[in-house]
């Protein structure tokens, strides 16, 4: 078996599964370049500092009963082809699967889906308008097949776009809410952008609100379920 290339390990968190104690192990590299990444480290596929795998496994096996969950991050875990396997070393450890994801590889996250019980799925802006922030040629298309197979999936899930006011509009928020809306999204967070960890100045300067109460209020009216996470 390949073993999964880790770059980090965060030992307890309760907001990365949602209702659950969980583990995050972030997966080390990505395909796509968003400047506002925080994790800028985990983008190279390989890195100086990694996790043995043996080690994350053993540290998980000393948690069983204390954690309800433990969620694949990155990065972008699907970069992997041991992801799979490390999930279901996981999984028969007894613990729920949760993965962060942004779908670059829409048809490795459907055949993951089987084997998880939560998706956080990162939709980064309009489908059209999606190779400006990610730098890579036909992201929005993946990104939008990856959606597609989640919902139809069945599989517990929030969308969430992280947002900010050079990256984003009004109208662009309002454009990506309703395309959502219309392939069935029902679950939606908008997470204001914190600085903490991006490499890009330009975007870690000060800049003015954009998730007014009204446009807030405008988004919500299309979702069941709709939170603003503020930095």
């Amino acid at each position: 078996m390949t073993e999964l290339i880790v770059g980090g390990l965060t030992p307890l968190t309760t907001t990365d599964y949602p209702g659950c104690l969980s583990a995050v192990i972030f997966c080390q590299g990505c395909p796509w370049q968003c400047g506002y990444c925080q994790n800028t480290h985990l983008i190279p596929p390989r890195a100086g500092h990694r996790l043995p795998w043996s080690d994350v496994v053993a540290f998980l096996k000393r948690r069983r009963g204390l954690l309800d969950a433990v969620v694949f991050s990155g990065g972008e875990p699907t970069l992997q082809a041991a992801l799979p396997d490390a999930i279901r070393e996981v999984r028969k450890l007894g613990f729920k699967i949760g993965l962060h994801t942004a779908s670059p590889y829409p048809e490795r996250l459907q055949n993951l889906l089987p084997l998880l019980d939560w998706v956080g799925l990162d939709i980064k802006a309009p489908f059209d308008r999606y190779e400006a922030l990610t730098g890579a040629p036909g992201s929005g298309g993946k990104a939008q097949e990856g959606l597609a197979a989640l919902l139809e999936s069945g599989v517990s899930y929030e969308v969430r776009t992280t947002v900010h006011a050079l990256l984003h509009t009004p109208e662009s928020l309002l454009q990506l809410a309703c395309e959502l809306k219309g392939m069935g999204v029902g679950n939606y967070a908008l997470q204001e952008f914190r600085p903490l960890g991006c490499a890009d100045t330009g975007l870690c300067a000060p800049s003015p609100p954009l998730l007014t109460a009204r446009l807030s209020g405008q988004i919500a009216q299309q979702f069941t379920n709709f939170t603003v996470r503020q930095a």
